[in-house]
C-alpha cells in the first residue's frame, strides 16, 4: 500500500459504503418497498434535515449548498423540507417510531432566521415528534449568530451545538472563502455560554490554503484557551466538485495544497496539545473532554447501521439496509414534493456482507472495534473475515490487533480514511467514489 503524498483531486472523508457511484435510480423502487414496509427489529432511527444555504461558499466545499436565494425561496425550501417529512411520518418504517437523534446539518442551519426555524421546528414536530431524543445537533457558523438567534436554537431543543470556525487567521480564512472573521467567532462564543447548552463542539481543519506551523499553533491554543466539549479536527480532502479542485485541475491554483504529511503532522500536534489540556481521543477527527460526558450520538449510531431518515436536497438516508440519496438540484427537489411524492433520486440495496463491511470500517474511526460486537450482530469473526488486511496494516503499524479485537496506532488514526478502501469488495477498488 503505497503513501498518498501529494493531496490530489478526488480524495475523500469516507462516509458510507459502498461508494455513492454505485448507487443508481433503477433501485429506487426497492427502496420504496424498504420504506413502506415496518423496519426491521431493534433498529434506532433518526433525523438528518439539510439546511442547504450560506453566506459564501467555502472554496474547499463539497456539499449542495446555495449562496443565492432569497428570502422567499428559502420559506419555500422549508415548507418543502417540512412536506418531506410529513411524508416519511406516514410511512410504516417510520410511523410510531422514536427519534434516537436529529441533525441540523449544511450548509449552514444558522443561516435562515429564529422566524423561519420555529416555523419550519413547529411543523416538524407535527409529523414527528421528538421528545426524548438523546441528542439534538445543529451546525453554526460565527457570523449568522445573534442573541435572538441562539436564543431560537436553543428553544426548538438543541442540546449540541457545533460551530464550524476552522481556523482563527482571518487571512486563511478569507483566502479559502470562509464568511466570517476572527473577531464574530469571539463576540458569538459569550452568547453561546450563556445558553448552557449540553455540548459544545469546534470544528477546526489542518491544512487549508495558506496554513503554516505559526498560524496552526495559534489556532489549536485559541481553541483550547475557548475550553469547549469536544474539538473535531479534520484535514482538508479534495473532492471533484469543489473550487479549488477545478482550479487545481485547470492549473490556475496560485498556492499549493498541503500534502498528507504536513496535514498529518498538524493533525497530531492538535492532538497532542489537546491531550495536555484534558482532552482525549473519542474518534480519529475529535477530541472530548475527560471530565465530561460526550456520546456523539448521530455519530455512533450512523456507524453502528442505524436508520436515518435524510431530509433536503441531496441528502442521503438509510432504512432498512437500503441506502437512498435525494434529488441534487433544488427544483427537481421542490417539484417532487410539490407533487407529494419522496424526492428519491438513487439508491442502493445492500447486502449482508456489506453491511457488515460497513459498520467495520466506518467504526474503525473510532480507532478500536471489538470482535464481540460484530459476532453478536452479524454473526462474523471479522478477525478471519478481514484478517489478511488487518495483518497488512499491522505489519505496517497501522494498528494492533488480539482476540478481543482491533485498534488502531496512532500513526493509523491520523490517515485512516486512507487505510478503509483496503476492506472494499474487489468491485469497489479503484472507482470513484461519489
Amino acid at each position: 500500500m503505497s503513501d498518498p503524498g501529494k493531496t490530489e483531486v478526488g480524495s475523500v472523508f469516507v462516509s458510507n459504503y459502498p461508494p455513492y457511484s454505485f448507487w443508481s435510480a433503477d433501485q429506487v423502487p426497492r427502496a420504496l418497498e424498504a420504506l413502506n414496509a415496518p423496519p426491521l427489529p431493534d433498529a434506532n432511527i433518526g433525523l438528518y434535515l439539510h439546511i442547504p444555504f450560506c453566506r459564501k461558499r467555502c472554496k474547499f466545499c463539497y456539499f449542495r449548498v446555495y449562496t443565492d436565494k432569497n428570502s422567499d425561496e428559502i420559506k419555500s425550501y422549508l415548507k418543502a423540507l417540512a412536506s418531506e417529512v410529513s411524508l416519511y411520518g406516514a410511512l410504516p418504517s417510520v410511523r410510531g417510531r422514536k427519534l434516537k437523534f436529529v441533525y441540523f446539518g449544511g450548509g449552514t442551519p444558522s443561516y435562515i432566521s429564529a422566524v423561519h426555524l420555529r416555523d419550519l421546528v413547529r411543523k416538524l414536530k407535527r409529523s414527528i415528534p421528538w421528545e426524548g431524543a438523546e441528542e439534538i445537533t445543529f451546525e453554526c457558523e460565527p457570523g449568522t449568530l445573534t442573541e435572538a438567534k441562539l436564543d431560537a436554537i436553543r428553544e426548538i431543543g438543541v442540546t449540541r451545538l457545533s460551530l464550524g470556525i476552522e481556523n482563527f487567521d482571518d487571512a486563511i480564512l478569507e483566502e479559502n472563502g470562509r464568511a466570517h472573521h476572527s473577531k464574530e467567532i469571539l463576540r458569538s462564543i459569550p452568547w453561546i455560554r450563556q445558553r448552557n447548552f449540553d455540548q459544545i463542539n469546534i470544528d477546526l481543519i489542518a491544512g487549508m490554503i495558506g496554513e503554516t506551523w505559526e498560524k496552526w499553533r495559534e489556532s489549536v491554543q485559541k481553541t483550547i484557551d475557548l475550553d469547549p466539549d469536544s474539538i473535531t479536527v479534520y484535514q482538508m480532502e479534495l473532492p471533484y466538485n469543489t473550487v479549488f479542485s477545478s482550479d487545481l485541475l485547470h492549473g490556475t491554483l496560485e498556492r499549493p495544497v498541503a500534502d498528507w504529511e504536513l496535514k498529518r503532522a498538524w493533525q497530531d500536534y492538535a492532538f497532542e496539545k489537546l491531550a495536555e489540556a484534558g482532552y482525549e481521543v473519542s474518534s480519529a477527527y475529535t477530541m472530548v473532554k475527560r471530565n465530561k460526558r460526550c456520546d456523539f450520538v448521530y455519530r455512533n449510531a450512523v456507524w453502528h447501521g442505524s436508520d436515518m431518515i435524510g431530509t433536503g436536497v441531496a441528502s442521503f438516508g438509510h432504512m432498512s439496509g437500503v441506502h437512498v440519496q435525494n434529488y441534487a438540484a433544488w427544483d427537481p427537489y421542490l417539484r417532487a414534493l410539490e407533487n407529494g411524492q419522496l424526492p428519491l433520486d438513487r439508491a442502493f440495496v445492500t447486502t449482508g456482507q456489506e453491511r457488515l463491511t460497513r459498520e467495520m470500517i466506518l467504526q474503525l474511526k473510532l480507532g478500536r472495534i471489538p470482535a464481540e460486537y460484530f459476532q453478536k450482530k452479524f454473526a462474523a469473526n471479522i478477525l478471519e473475515e478481514f484478517g489478511p488486511v488487518y495483518r497488512m496494516l499491522q505489519q505496517s503499524g497501522f494498528l494492533n490487533q488480539d482476540s478481543g479485537g482491533v485498534r488502531l496506532t496512532r500513526k493509523g488514526l491520523l490517515q485512516v480514511d486512507h487505510l478503509l478502501p483496503e476492506f472494499y469488495d474487489e468491485r469497489y477498488r479503484n472507482a470513484r467514489y461519489t
